[in-house]
């Protein structure tokens, strides 16, 4: 089976690793297996060197194409070239699926391979939902082109992919599609690496100067805006005052990280923020085992990968109640739920934490389990091959 798979961009981040171990585990799989993408830029790094290294055993490899006029922001200009460029590299790829992510590739992609063949039932046409592109802190007549642009692409495919039920939720609820369309798979990665990272919790924090009694509350994103480093500073900054063993450990790198940093220095917690900075995603497991609790206080996710893979590194999380969050950090069981934007509850929660080391324990262990299996690349790439045989074989009773 010949396989291409459209994406906005391949910078470092939970829609394109997941888009990544799909190529691969379907490259392994034996199929032919191709990734396009719009030009990479900006600093938050890139999984490009990782698809041009990756070889199966017997030396296939992801073949690579780059959309020039893909790009993240509502542009017509760029979109009408690059829905141009989607239909000819469909047309010339001839494949046998055309498996589209993200909000910009997801329209312009879905709609290529329906004029190329995905109407008259040459090929399937699939798409995944990590995060729908409408939310309640965009301007409302984005919201509206968003919405518009999701029917418009919804009627263009013959299956969609939901990285959590609360997706498929949230799109109907918008007049998005049919219910049969949907398909939740979760969002697989490579549990081993967080399971047994090679590091022991010790290890971990001696490479990154924290001394054993240090209580840290980590965070695994991109520092950038609705991902709630903000809300963390204000929850918590006056009580790593008063607590000096308290300390955050930032992982990653965005275009925000100048202002928050500043925000650090004017509340004199420079000494007491740990920043990594952008790290390759092989080393995010040691990173995690380092922290006593998982803080995510994001504003929108489709389902938070940082949430289960802080689970499987035994580490409990506090995430806002959004979303596909509470599919994974089930309330009092795995971790804490917080109203998103209050402030006084997010700070609540780590200092619950805090005073329960027992009971975070616990709830690390019970999100341990709950995640081996449900988040495994293997489980996401054998679930997605039954979409694509569901979608081929109705295309091929439509010949008969």
């Amino acid at each position: 089976m010949r396989i291409l798979h459209l994406s906005t961009r391949l910078i470092l981040g939970g829609s394109q690793e997941n888009t990544v171990l799909s190529c691969e585990g379907q490259a392994r799989a034996g199929h032919d297996v191709h990734l396009a993408f719009g030009p990479i830029y900006g600093p938050e790094g890139s999984l490009l060197e990782r698809v041009n290294d990756f070889r199966t055993e017997d030396g296939r490899g992801i073949t690579t194409h780059v959309l020039p006029d893909m790009v993240r922001q509502l542009s017509p200009w760029h979109d009408h070239f690059s829905f141009r460029q989607c239909r000819r590299l469909i047309g010339d790829l001839d494949p046998d699926i055309v498996h589209t992510h993200s909000s910009k590739a997801g329209v312009l992609g879905r709609w290529a391979g329906w004029k190329e063949g995905g109407a008259a039932g040459k090929r399937g046409v699939v798409h995944t939902i990590h995060g729908l592109p409408f939310h309640p802190y965009e301007s409302r007549w984005r919201n509206w082109i968003y919405v518009q642009s999701e029917r418009f692409a919804a009627k263009r495919c013959h299956a969609i992919v939901t990285v959590c039920d609360a997706m498929k939720t949230q799109a109907r609820a918008a007049r998005i599609g049919r219910d049969d369309l949907f398909t939740t798979v979760y969002s697989g990665m490579e549990t081993e690496q967080f399971l047994d990272p090679g590091v022991t919790r010790e290890q971990a924090r001696e490479k990154l100067n924290i001394a054993p009694d240090d209580f840290i509350i980590g965070t695994v994103a991109r520092l950038a805006e609705l991902k709630g480093h903000d809300d963390l500073i204000d929850a918590i900054g006056q009580t790593m005052r008063d607590k000096p063993h308290w300390k955050m450990l930032w992982v990653g790198d965005g275009w925000w990280r100048d202002r928050l940093l500043g925000r650090v220095r004017e509340l004199g917690l420079e000494k007491r923020v740990i920043t990594t900075g952008l790290v390759p995603p092989e080393q995010v497991p040691a990173m995690m085992r380092a922290m006593d609790v998982l803080a995510h206080p994001s504003y929108r996710e489709g389902l938070p990968r940082t949430v289960p893979q802080a689970l499987l590194s035994s580490v409990p999380v506090v995430v806002y109640d959004v979303d596909g969050a509470p599919e994974v950090c089930i309330d009092g069981q795995t971790g804490r739920l917080v109203p998103p934007g209050k402030r006084s509850a997010l700070r609540d929660a780590i200092a619950w934490m805090a005073d329960r080391p027992g009971e975070r324990a616990a709830m690390a262990e019970r999100g341990r389990e709950l995640c081996r299996d449900r988040f495994s690349a293997r489980r996401m790439i054998d679930d997605l091959q039954v979409v694509y045989d569901r979608v081929l074989a109705h295309l091929s009773r439509r010949r008969v």
